[in-house]
């Protein structure tokens, strides 16, 4: 069987995209990673909020091996993947007015806390007012998103406003509108997204340059290994007893 062409042309696709976030928004890397170091440093929380398939990169850094513990998911029922039914009313949620508001009032975030918000589009309610109100209560906030929508389409808010337009650091995901990276003869529709590989990319890299920030500052990152590693176990409890104040994914 023969190497398929379009898996090829994903992967280089894919690539070309890492590579432009690498170059491109290295400093906005260097500034949230810096933003996450100073707020666990002063003894501050870490949060991450993605709705649909924006919500996988916000997995992808809480309770991780090789990820700082302290990153907890602001979960908004409802909206975490496909976790529904019928699937479409994660996506209608995310147009309703209110309910940001309703899940920061009832969560554990305080002034002094970041807040990393990933919204592919950055146009409907809930990434936006949630952004919003996030920052009116005191709390540093970071948006991964793709800036093309906010030049080709119109904000869902009642603002006009976009998620990069209410955050304190912005990460350009580069991903172009309609999040497909192929089109291809007989297939009407253009096809194989890159936001995922792309948004996680971004993600870790802002782990990682967090994790240099407090090693400069003469602070050990609070890590977890795996488990599945001799020792993470141990490893992992140390570190979920010295800052179980600040994890809340355990209680």
């Amino acid at each position: 069987m023969s190497d398929s062409k379009l898996a090829g042309q994903f992967f280089d696709a894919a690539i070309g995209l890492l590579e432009r976030v690498r170059d491109e928004e290295s400093g906005a890397i260097a500034a949230a990673g810096a933003a996450i170091a100073d707020t666990v440093a002063a003894g501050g929380r870490l949060f991450a909020f993605g709705a649909g398939h924006s919500s996988l990169a916000a997995q992808d850094v809480v309770y991780r091996a090789g990820g700082l513990a302290l990153m907890n998911l602001l979960a908004v029922p409802g909206t975490v993947g496909v976790d529904v039914m019928p699937a479409t009313l994660g996506s209608a949620l995310e147009r309703v007015d209110g309910l940001a508001s309703a899940v920061l009032d009832s969560s554990p975030a305080r002034s002094g806390d970041l807040l990393v918000i990933i919204s592919l589009s950055g146009r409907n309610a809930l990434p936006v007012e949630m952004a919003q109100n996030a920052r009116a209560l005191g709390l540093t906030v970071v948006g991964v998103t793709s800036v093309a929508y906010t030049k080709g389409t119109k904000s869902r808010h009642v603002s006009g406003g976009f998620l990069r337009d209410h955050c304190d650091i912005v990460l350009d995901s580069k991903i172009a509108i309609g999040d497909a990276e192929l089109r291809a003869e007989g297939v009407d529709a253009p096809f194989a997204p890159a936001s995922t590989v792309v948004t996680s990319a971004l993600m870790q890299a802002m782990m990682a340059t967090a994790a240099e920030e407090l090693v400069a500052r003469g602070t050990e990152p609070p890590l977890l290994r795996s488990g599945n590693v001799d020792g993470g176990h141990e490893w992992n409890g140390r570190v979920m007893r010295e800052y179980g104040d600040r994890i809340f994914y355990r209680h």
